[in-house]
């Protein structure tokens, strides 16, 4: 109990007397000060009171995927930093392949009577992966705004970049530069995002082949191994679903003794740390991470205060940032 004390009183930067008088429910504390300590109390690990239990934590989980991909630190940076502004306190629930699942994470977070729960990327967004533990927080009440598109039905509120509009960009800019035989690049089939990116590519081109579309899980090395299957079948242009495909594809050309951009045109998505700095620096599309993080805790900080929000997908423009990876299609 001593050490207890002494530990939420350095985090809180109060006296123990002061701690002690919050877990015991005495007057003279300021609710601020009293607030601080129980916060300080989950953030270490420790059990509330009892007394204190029914009392939600100014906690929110931020659940990602992974932290591999720039992208997510980046959204995690801008969300945690609105959070924090409100004055709550995000915790960062990162998946490991064989460590903790999203389920566990929903799990250890509901047990720490978190305020809300943002995802940043995740099972949501997969048609065919297990759902139930959005169904349980959705039957807990507990305040969710997912980022990027998820599959129907979930109802929860939602912010997502355009993914007709990225694909719509990026296309245009290649069909500009004079590639006819574009490929597509995706995640998984069930993946919702690159669903909608497959969708717009054939609104726009009309008759895309089917051998022009690879999927990979994502990563440099899927990328790698699909871009290879497209470059076999000749496309000159490769429009990819995240930037580590799009290194990965630069990667598969390289290997294949093509010239990016001479032969092969690559782009990205997302525009995340760095590609600015890649070799050559990627073309991609620009997700705005900065206004679609503090939309997503402007839409999770009103349903804490008890705001009904209608359960429906804001969508945020994106931007093409052409870069030193698309050029000329090559003359056969």
């Amino acid at each position: 109990m001593t050490r207890r004390l002494a530990e939420v009183a350095k985090k809180v930067g109060v006296s123990e007397a002061t701690v002690s008088r919050v877990l015991n429910g005495k007057p003279g504390v300021s609710d601020a000060t009293r607030q601080a300590v129980l916060t300080a109390l989950d953030v270490l690990g420790y059990e509330r009171p009892t007394q204190l239990r029914g009392e939600r934590a100014r906690l929110v989980g931020l659940v990602l995927p992974e932290l591999q991909n720039p992208i997510f630190p980046a959204f995690a940076e801008v969300i945690g930093g609105a959070l924090a502004q409100l004055g709550l306190t995000p915790v960062l629930c990162t998946q490991t392949k064989g460590g903790v699942s999203e389920a566990d994470y929903v799990e250890l977070l509901l047990q720490q009577q978190v305020s809300g729960v943002v995802f940043a990327g995740g099972l949501y967004a997969q048609a065919d992966a297990p759902h139930d533990h959005y169904r349980l927080l959705a039957a807990r009440n507990i305040p969710v705004v997912l980022v990027n598109a998820a599959i129907e039905h979930l109802g929860f509120p939602g912010v997502s970049c355009d993914d007709a509009v990225a694909v719509e960009q990026a296309w245009r800019h290649l069909a500009s530069l004079g590639h006819e035989r574009i490929g597509l690049l995706l995640g998984p089939a069930d993946h919702v995002p690159s669903a909608r990116k497959l969708a717009a590519a054939r609104a726009i081109a009309g008759d895309l082949p089917e051998e022009f579309v690879a999927r990979a899980i994502f990563s440099l090395e899927g990328g790698h191994a699909a871009a290879s299957r497209l470059l076999d079948r000749g496309v000159t242009g490769i429009i990819c679903a995240s930037d580590p495909l799009a290194l990965g594809a630069v990667r598969a050309a390289r290997r294949k003794g093509y010239d990016v951009p001479g032969r092969v045109s690559v782009v990205g998505y997302d525009d995340s740390a760095f590609m600015n700095c890649t070799e050559p620096p990627l073309t991609t599309v620009r997700q705005p991470i900065e206004a679609m993080g503090r939309a997503a805790v402007e839409l999770l900080n009103a349903q804490i205060g008890g705001t009904a929000v209608p359960a429906e997908e804001l969508l945020f423009e994106p931007e093409l940032v052409v870069r030193g990876s698309t050029a000329q299609a090559p003359r056969d």
